[in-house]
């Protein structure tokens, strides 16, 4: 399948999710989201606040965004709050003072959200996420009734985490490894809602196929570099471990772990590391060298750039209620099918 056909095909699957869930939706959304209540007359104006801008998936879902926006008319602001806590709320503050109708964001930490709610509500400025869950009335999501929760577009966590944990299964069926000598590292930032829900799925859908696998939990920062230190650590303390298994939250917890063993002295076949994102996955596939990154789930960001800004469009031009969720589809890709599926490595 050509590019241009895969990403065709994706945004009418988007557009298919967005319309089911749309359909199931119980029509009770948070508060703020609902501002304002009478349609935009006039342009149109959106911020767009996204956590670790730089991030290559991060560019993709910007890039979508202003893809969508330019063909709807809309005026649109892209900004990168990188990992600050205090930037998010002084840029939401920013997009209130410049009128912004409004505002789609990806924290970089949820315990935000509140403050962020009751900031877009007060300036009766319309709210989505995108990607990561805020609640409405507390810094936890998942400690958050579903009705006290952002409207959201993104991926499921679940589905994604269990189609890393069913390939990660059969990767290791595969390599016909000894239980007793090998072990799984579940690695996330555990603050995060949506990486807990695709680490928990994961280490469901493997252990639905594997018995005998102890699994290791490893806290990150979500960065390579975090996560690499820290699954370093991991490695120096099971020293007797001949296989490992790694899994996270998104491509840059299991690209961290994937170098951690390779500086370990592990060779690449004693590994199996499957990747969410694959936007770092395809970087050991494009090179001659073996590596244990064995596949990846494929998120493409543009798509969910371009659905949150036709979803917030939707709301402000024509008071459409927004969808509690609407999901993104995901595609398994490795060393032999990342390319013809639409993959950007860069």
């Amino acid at each position: 399948m050509s590019r241009t056909t895969s990403r065709s095909a994706a945004a009418a699957a988007l557009l298919l999710a967005l319309g089911l869930t749309t359909a199931c939706s119980t029509g009770k959304e948070a508060t703020s989201a609902d501002a304002p209540a009478a349609p935009v007359s006039g342009k149109i104006s959106m911020t767009y606040l996204q956590k670790q801008g730089d991030q290559e998936y991060f560019v993709g879902e910007a890039a979508g965004a202003k893809a969508k926006a330019a063909e709807l008319g809309v005026d649109l602001k892209v900004v990168n709050l990188g990992n600050d806590a205090n930037k998010t709320i002084s840029e939401v503050q920013s997009a209130v003072a410049q009128k912004s109708n409004g505002i789609i964001i990806v924290v970089p930490d949820p315990a935000v959200g509140p403050q962020v709610v009751q900031t877009a509500k007060d300036g009766k400025v319309a709210l989505l996420t995108s990607d990561d869950q805020i609640c409405t009335t507390g810094p936890d999501p998942s400690a958050c009734a579903k009705s006290d929760l952002v409207p959201r577009i993104g991926f499921s966590g679940s589905q994604m985490g269990g189609e890393v944990g069913k390939r990660a299964a059969a990767e290791y069926q595969k390599a016909g490894w000894n239980p007793a000598e090998t072990r799984t590292i579940s690695a996330w930032k555990q603050d995060v809602t949506v990486c807990g829900d695709r680490v928990k799925a994961a280490k469901d859908a493997f252990g639905a196929a594997v018995t005998g696998v102890q699994n290791i939990d490893v806290a990150t920062d979500n960065t390579p570099t975090g996560a690499q230190d820290k699954i370093a650590a991991t490695i120096t303390a099971n020293a007797g471990v001949k296989h490992w298994v790694v899994w996270g939250c998104n491509d840059e917890n299991v690209q961290g772990g994937v170098t951690a063993l390779e500086n370990a002295g592990v060779s690449a076949d004693n590994v199996v590391g499957v990747g969410l994102g694959a936007y770092l996955a395809c970087k050991d596939w494009s090179g001659t060298k073996p590596s244990g990154m064995k596949a990846a789930l494929f998120i493409n960001g543009k798509d969910v750039g371009a659905l949150a800004v036709q979803t917030m469009y939707d709301k402000l031009k024509n008071s459409k209620d927004m969808p509690a969720e609407a999901f993104a589809p995901t595609t398994m890709v490795d060393a032999t099918t990342w390319k013809t599926s639409g993959v950007t490595c860069s």
